[in-house]
């Protein structure tokens, strides 16, 4: 069985689709999960809903400790390929296997904490080391686009960009990358999502301003125009 997922970092399809597989008790090694690049479509941030509902037995969610609900929310932005299948093994036992919760030396749930670990690593590096660069843009704004360069171990762009936007939520920013892309717009109070720099390919740990600036003009440029 397929399980769909619209994003690599769809949380929400996560859980909708876990919860389904759980209420119709389809086990972990009967499902291959499978996602699609994150859109390149421009979107605002806004919290993610509109799914439907399917029934899932009171007394299975229950037992699944919040600790692990938290877990999921830091595991799916992980770069393994196997994230999800993972956790909705570990899902599955919590509701199978009562004494899972109690063992602090399960190899899955070890797996597990150890690319939570990652991520927020992962994180922290991206909001210790990444320094915002000002430059010309052209536009006729007053204030000087501020732009910066980072390469993610993970998929941490969409988590990390709220912590940003509220550290220079006055400047107009964009971070690029080799896989997505943001910008904060002030003006508007929008924060917006593209693709990463095509052709960036890894290890750009300096890019020059014209490097960033033709990226930038490349991924934001038919917006603005528009």
């Amino acid at each position: 069985m397929q399980a769909r997922l619209a994003s690599e970092t769809d949380l929400a399809g996560f859980r909708e689709e876990a919860r389904s597989l759980l209420a119709h008790q389809v086990p972990p090694d009967q499902v291959d999960w499978l996602t699609a690049p994150n859109s390149d479509k421009f979107a605002e941030v806004v919290p993610a809903e509109g799914r439907g509902s399917r029934h899932v037995p009171r007394a299975a969610m229950a037992i699944v400790p919040a600790s692990f609900l938290r877990l999921c929310e830091i595991v799916v932005l992980h770069r393994e390929p196997e994230r999800f299948a993972l956790l909705y093994r570990l899902l599955w036992r919590l509701v199978h296997e009562p004494g899972l919760r109690s063992d602090p030396i399960d190899a899955d749930m070890l797996a597990a904490q150890q690319m939570g670990q990652a991520v927020r690593r992962d994180l922290h590096k991206m909001k210790a080391f990444l320094r915002l660069r000002p430059m010309d843009d052209g536009s006729d704004d007053t204030e000087p686009l501020q732009l910066a360069w980072f390469e993610p171990a993970h998929h941490i762009v969409e988590a990390a960009a709220p912590w940003f936007v509220r550290r220079y939520a006055q400047q107009r920013w964009a971070i690029l990358t080799p896989e997505r892309s943001v910008r904060w717009t002030p003006a508007t109070e929008r924060l917006e999502f593209g693709p990463g720099v095509t052709g960036a390919g890894p290890h750009v740990p300096h890019p020059d301003d014209a490097f960033l600036l033709e990226g930038y003009r490349a991924i934001f440029g038919a917006r603005d125009s528009g």
